[in-house]
């Protein structure tokens, strides 16, 4: 990760939650781990943080879900090599239904074409921003208090040591880059193999979940 959270906090500590939104809006949950670090030691009011990490993911995922209504098929003209993934994530609509759109955030690769493929489905847009709001409540609270309790975690390890936050952002960046490491190759796979699958098959349908 290369930008220093506890820098930012120390600097735009009034706007830190404003960044965070921004952040969570176009991507984050490393982010989010971090910043529920930071809360853990007294830095951040967690409530807070998990707040405008909730509203950046639903509002950025309405926006893809917006783009891919009205510019969809357009885009994926343009930009043929997106129609794989598009089509995975069309899939597991309409295998998993509610439970698709609850969960493709902590799913590697399909998330990036989610909200785009769901727009293009005939999924209402009061039923996907209903559902979307709960799923971006549910990520925002785990990766949040997932920093969290790994903040507690490694100041109860690290005891006196652990007056210098950055041992404890060092920890836990250790943790998480490893378990990153380890979903990226696995996810990785596991994607490449169901966009080649789907490469096999003619463009998936629109699909309704009403």
């Amino acid at each position: 990760m290369d930008i220093d959270i506890y820098a930012l906090i120390e600097q735009y500590r009034e706007w830190f939650y404003v960044i965070t939104f921004i952040w969570t809006f176009l991507e984050g949950e490393t982010f989010v781990i971090f910043a529920g670090a930071a809360a853990s030691q007294g830095l951040l009011h967690m409530y807070w943080l998990i707040g405008a990490a909730w509203l950046g993911s639903f509002c950025g995922d309405q926006l893809y879900f917006w783009i891919g209504r009205k510019y969809g098929h357009k885009l994926l003209k343009r930009f043929p090599r997106m129609q794989g993934g598009v089509n995975v994530a069309l899939d597991m609509l309409h295998k998993y239904h509610v439970g698709f759109i609850l969960s493709f955030r902590f799913i590697y690769g399909v998330r990036n074409f989610s909200s785009l493929a769901m727009g293009m489905s005939l999924i209402s847009w009061p039923r996907f921003a209903a559902l979307n709001f709960v799923a971006a409540g549910l990520w925002a609270n785990a990766f949040s208090w997932a920093g969290y309790l790994l903040g507690v975690a490694f100041e109860a390890m690290l005891g006196n040591i652990a007056k210098d936050f950055g041992l404890i952002m060092l920890g836990i960046f250790a943790v998480v880059g490893g378990i990153l490491f380890f979903v990226h190759r696995r996810g990785k796979k596991n994607f490449e193999a169901k966009v080649a699958a789907q490469q096999q098959k003619q463009v998936t349908p629109p699909v309704s979940t009403e």
